[in-house]
């Protein structure tokens, strides 16, 4: 892969359920690579080796390729022992191992309305420490995604994340609406001390005054200045497609074939006004 092309994926189960259907609508948006967060309607932290296995031939028949496993390790309360989410981590890296993926996405972690996001933070460490190390030892990165209302949902507080860690195994996913969805402006705000630490884009946007999810380009989360930068940065890998057009709610959202063609056609038409080459 050159300068100047990106590896283009998407979250198949925000087209459908059915892997069949996924594969064929992302490819037929030329797509070669599929995020996998379920299948059949299952977590893929949940699918047994039997389905993982008919996964890896359904894949393997479509010449299908994984950018990333969507895990929702850390997506729950900081006070779950941490031992239930390296567990779960577990789980999502052997159906990276057998997918042959080398991306996990993770979170870091809810907490309750009255508790203070400033006093969870040594929680926090704890428990990406503890998910990194597992990482490093199975030969995977994880990348941390800033979802709204987790400890990391702010650029500092990312930062503060992977500069804490510091591991190898522990990297940047970033989303443009997320931040919007907090009150941030990503590219104004976060891009500069993140981008060191950017190692995977997830492609949604969003509408400042009301949190709304819309096409890459149609709200409030400088798309154009971060795919722009990142093109002049050399930037040479997966963006992935979560349109979030449908529903969205705490474990993902859903836009089905039609929306999720118009966020691509959205992002592919972003893109080509800058000059990045989506393969």
């Amino acid at each position: 892969m050159s300068n100047g092309e990106w590896l283009l994926s998407g979250f198949g189960d925000e087209i459908a359920e059915d892997p069949h259907v996924q594969i064929s609508v992302l490819q037929a948006l030329g797509a070669n690579f599929i995020e996998v967060r379920s299948a059949w309607g299952i977590n893929i932290v949940d699918l047994d080796t039997a389905d993982l296995a008919r996964l890896r031939a359904i894949l393997g028949e479509r010449h299908m390729k994984v950018s990333a496993i969507a895990s929702p390790v850390g997506k729950v309360d900081v006070t779950v022992p941490v031992e239930a989410e390296v567990a779960r981590l577990k789980r999502a890296i052997a159906a990276a191992h057998l997918l042959e993926s080398r991306y996990i996405r993770i979170f870091s972690f809810f907490r309750s309305p009255d508790v203070t996001v400033e006093s969870t933070r040594d929680a926090v460490l704890e428990r990406m420490s503890a998910l990194a190390a597992e990482a490093e030892r199975e030969g995977v990165v994880l990348v941390h995604e800033n979802e709204k209302d987790i400890y990391g949902d702010t650029p500092d507080r990312v930062l503060d994340i992977i500069e804490s860690v510091g591991s190898a195994s522990l990297k940047v996913a970033w989303d443009n609406a997320n931040f919007v969805q907090v009150g941030v402006k990503p590219f104004t705000d976060g891009y500069a001390q993140l981008r060191p630490h950017l190692e995977y884009l997830q492609v949604k946007d969003a509408i400042a005054t009301t949190g709304e999810v819309v096409p890459a380009g149609e709200g409030d989360g400088q798309l154009h200045e971060t795919i722009a930068a990142l093109h002049d940065d050399g930037y040479a890998g997966f963006a992935s497609l979560e349109p979030h057009l449908g529903s969205q709610h705490v474990l993902g959202g859903f836009s089905g074939p039609h929306e999720f063609g118009r966020a691509a056609r959205a992002f592919a038409q972003l893109t080509s006004t800058i000059g990045v080459k989506i393969v």
